[in-house]
């Protein structure tokens, strides 16, 4: 088997980001970041507000480059924007102008799949997601649990070997978010996909990963990586009663905290 065929999916080295403010002034937003996730696993990323989360997902698509250090994907360099990728946003990457299935085809029509055969592959995956008899809707016709359905269809109908999800479920209620990690796990499960999801929500975060990352405050670099040894698979909903959930999450929070704090202090100053 070849390197290339057992490197981690995703490897961050040594890698700085920097870039100029509107006025003109260096700011580094990663600093000796370091980060390697295997293939099939489901990473997750925590750490304060604007600590350089999301920017460790554009380095990993292309969007951004390093200023120093390495970032390869698959075992060879990032270079340009990678088929293999799908990302899920914050904000829902839906055409409003398009309605449900037409949007779920987007993809694999643009990666020159036949009409006929996209089509159907589009229904397959609105059934998978629970949305079959909703496929001549527009986005502004559902509800926003819907929309994420209708964004993971689009994404994984692509069959991504690498995922990246930046706060996907954060503008969704308590109980809609609930039913959105069991549908993600379930969809992962299926496909495999090697996941970084970065979120604020610490308990989101160890309910769905294989490991979490902390961030220090920016600009960032890795506090502590913390293995995630719950059994799979596991009900999200009932899994933060378990004691070793608990557990881990106060020892995870006891680091977050003393980040989540320096951050607040300077927004503070900075007022």
């Amino acid at each position: 088997m070849s390197d290339h065929a057992t490197s981690p999916a995703i490897e961050l080295i040594n890698v700085s980001r920097r870039f100029l403010t509107p006025d003109g002034k260096s700011m580094t937003a990663l600093r000796d970041f370091s980060m390697s996730v295997a293939r099939g696993e489901f990473a997750a990323v925590v750490g304060p507000t604007g600590c350089g989360k999301s920017t460790t997902l554009n380095l990993v698509t292309g969007l951004a480059r390093p200023s120093g250090g390495e970032v390869r994907v698959m075992g060879g360099p990032v270079s340009g924007i990678d088929p293999r990728i799908g990302f899920v946003f914050q904000t829902d990457a839906l055409f409003p102008w398009r309605n449900v299935i037409d949007n779920v085809v987007a993809g694999p029509m643009f990666r020159g799949q036949s009409r006929e055969a996209a089509y159907a592959k589009a229904r397959q995956w609105l059934a998978r997601v629970n949305l079959s008899g909703h496929e001549s809707k527009y986005p502004h016709q559902l509800s926003g649990g819907m929309r994420k359905r209708v964004a993971l269809a689009q994404t994984f109908i692509n069959e991504p070997e690498i995922l990246l999800m930046d706060e996907p479920f954060s503008a969704l209620d308590v109980q809609t978010r609930s039913l959105m990690h069991e549908e993600l796990l379930r969809l992962w499960s299926a496909q495999r996909a090697s996941v970084v999801f970065v979120t604020h929500d610490l308990e989101e975060a160890i309910a769905l990963a294989d490991k979490v990352y902390v961030l220090t405050a920016g600009p960032a670099t890795v506090k502590a990586v913390y293995q995630v040894d719950l059994p799979r698979p596991r009900v999200v909903a009932d899994i933060r009663y378990d004691p070793a959930f608990i557990d881990l999450s106060r020892r995870i929070w006891n680091d977050l905290r003393e980040e989540v704090q320096i951050g607040y202090q300077r927004s503070e100053q900075a007022a």
